[in-house]
């Protein structure tokens, strides 16, 4: 039994009928049968290695990596000399750089909370005036309700609505 490849590259047998089951195509060829997938099929992978082109390789018109960080580094002897590929002073500058930006945060940032906190400092102060403002006007009518008895009265008659015993009291609207 031999295959061979049609013009659209499948292998089909020479002679017999064919009678498809899944992917595979079953051919039989007078009394003896033979059943072959395209994947296990060598003459039809031969066939299609044999029918692709190479394609030869073209050179490139970029530059290959090693050229460009030759030109932009140099090489190991120069890189050596130099003292590594960053300079000294590149590197203390950027310290130098790192330490002000974080001395330049920390400081913005406490000065926000020195003046939020001077912000409620100057409002619990005006809190607490108030209250002993509060505190020394009770002190005084305390003061005034014990030892003044005039005082005593009309905080009698205002508060407890009282009145001496020989008054007649009229309400008036």
């Amino acid at each position: 039994m031999r295959c061979a490849p049609d013009t659209f590259g499948n292998n089909r047998f020479l002679g017999g009928t064919e009678s498809f089951v899944g992917n595979f195509v079953e051919k039989t060829e007078g009394l003896g049968r033979c059943s072959l997938s395209r994947v296990a099929d060598p003459y039809w992978v031969d066939d299609r290695i044999r029918s692709q082109r190479i394609a030869s390789r073209t050179s490139s018109a970029l530059p290959k990596a090693r050229e460009i960080s030759l030109d932009l580094i140099g090489t190991r002897t120069e890189v050596r000399r130099r003292g590594g590929i960053i300079p000294a002073w590149v590197i203390f500058g950027m310290i130098i750089l790192a330490t002000f930006g974080l001395c330049v945060t920390v400081t913005m940032r406490t000065r926000t909370q020195m003046q939020t906190a001077s912000t409620l400092y100057l409002k619990l102060q005006q809190d607490v005036d108030g209250l002993r403002r509060d505190n020394a006007a009770l002190q005084t009518d305390l003061r005034r309700l014990q030892n003044d008895p005039k005082a005593i009265e009309s905080a009698a008659r205002s508060q407890l609505n009282m009145a001496r015993p020989n008054e007649i009291i009229v309400p008036v609207e």
